[in-house]
């Protein structure tokens, strides 16, 4: 793997990183932070030893591997795994102490979890003279597309989990969260493997970032 490889693969978690902390008012403590960002990279591991296991198991069923269930199967494992990245490290921390803070941790460890995706995805974007053509374009599709999905799902879990905190800790709002992350999440896969154009899937990422926008000056009013 080399530098570029390495740099491109790092960069769009890191920007869309920087992009969200900005809507924090009162900014988190930058040893949780990065210690969230890692706990998405490393539950990213349990997630594809998840998803490992459901493909042949899906297939003993007669599921057709990217099916409209399969690709809701998939992304709630990817989803389900970001959540508990995030619940893991800060859940009892008191520096969960603004609504909007469930909202950040959550996309932190969204894009941990999508980075390591971005290593993966890069790691296999040629050789030779095409390596540096292919590697920009990867990563280039992959800020706008993939890194924006995980962060955008991931935020809409977050702004239930928020609800549910707020509702002393109503757990079915965590699971409409997911649910809603998870259904966004699997049309956004399958227009990806429907059309050959990233347009679709980069639009309707768009769209939904107008609302978790939306979602995050709700909690910083503290309107929920």
């Amino acid at each position: 793997m080399t530098l570029i490889t390495l740099t491109l693969s790092l960069l769009p978690g890191f920007a869309w990183l920087l992009f969200y902390l900005k809507e924090d008012l009162h900014p988190e403590p930058k040893r949780l932070i990065v210690s969230v960002f890692i706990a998405g990279m490393a539950f990213s591991f349990f997630a594809l030893a998840l998803q490992i296991f459901a493909n042949p198991f899906l297939e003993s069923l007669g599921i057709v591997r990217f099916s409209i269930f399969s690709l809701v199967v998939l992304a709630f494992i990817e989803e389900v795994t970001k959540f508990w990245a995030a619940y893991f490290v800060v859940h009892k921390n008191p520096a969960l102490n603004e609504p909007v803070d469930a909202m950040i941790y959550a996309v932190v460890a969204g894009l941990g979890f999508a980075t390591v995706e971005n290593l993966g995805a890069l790691h296999g974007g040629g050789s030779g003279g095409a390596l540096i053509s292919n590697t920009l374009q990867i990563a280039s599709v992959r800020f706008v597309g993939a890194t924006l999905l995980h962060s955008l799902t991931s935020a809409i879990a977050g702004y239930y989990w928020a609800i549910s905190i707020r509702e002393f800790y109503a757990e079915k709002f965590i699971v409409i969260g997911l649910i809603i992350a998870t259904a966004l999440h699997a049309v956004f896969n399958y227009l990806i493997l429907s059309y050959e154009s990233i347009v679709y899937p980069v639009l309707f990422v768009v769209i939904v970032g107008f609302f978790v926008l939306s979602d995050f000056e709700k909690l910083r009013r503290k309107t929920v």
